[in-house]
């Protein structure tokens, strides 16, 4: 099912629609700012499981997931005063904190470490879709053996139609992944390059 939907002032009544099916177990496809992601309401392990065969993850590789912001992911992770200083100059944003999970995290989200990875995109579909769903959404990209994953909804619903529930068309987002950063000790780790600016982190 495809919902066309305004990325700069989403239309509320579609979001509804979006988040019906995510409450159902459903995957769905969302566009953030660092591209197309997928995902699912992070309490459903059906949904979790369904997620992993279509990404061929292993489940020793927890998803990251997608909060809508500080004061939801001081439910979900402990944050450290340093932490939160940077996180509050960072998010929204295209980054990807490592965090150590609280006991609020599914098993099945957190690494052995029980550390966790989370994201705050600055995308305002997102955080409609997050505060009509009221808990976080899995993030993770969009599975392909190409280079560059879709950049279009035609594409990725050519993709990946079959196998999720609904796909958000908010116009084209050409994938360039998030900055990932590891704060679980006094001093920031960049886990991997990507958008975002990293000065704040050395």
């Amino acid at each position: 099912m495809l919902f066309d939907i305004n990325a700069d002032n989403p239309q509320i009544r579609l979001i509804r629609k979006v988040v019906a099916i995510v409450k159902d177990g459903g995957i769905i496809c969302y566009p953030t700012d660092t591209g197309y992601g997928i995902g699912c309401d992070m309490f459903d392990q059906k949904a979790i499981k369904r997620l992993m065969q279509i990404k061929k993850r292993p489940k020793d590789k927890p998803f990251s997931f997608m909060c809508s912001g500080l004061q939801n992911i001081s439910e979900y992770a402990h944050v450290s005063n340093t932490a939160y200083r940077l996180l509050k100059k960072c998010l929204p944003g295209p980054y990807t904190f490592v965090l150590p999970g609280t006991k609020l995290v599914p098993k099945i989200m957190a690494t052995k470490q029980k550390t966790v990875g989370i994201r705050v995109p600055a995308s305002t579909i997102c955080q409609l879709l997050l505060e009509t769903l009221g808990n976080p959404i899995i993030t993770t990209s969009i599975p392909t053996d190409d280079a560059l994953p879709p950049a279009e909804a035609y594409e990725i619903d050519r993709l990946l139609g079959a196998r999720i529930d609904a796909i958000i068309d908010g116009g084209p987002h050409i994938s360039d992944p998030s900055s990932l950063i590891d704060l679980t000790r006094d001093t920031p780790e960049i886990l991997r390059i990507g958008q975002g600016d990293l000065s704040l982190f050395r």
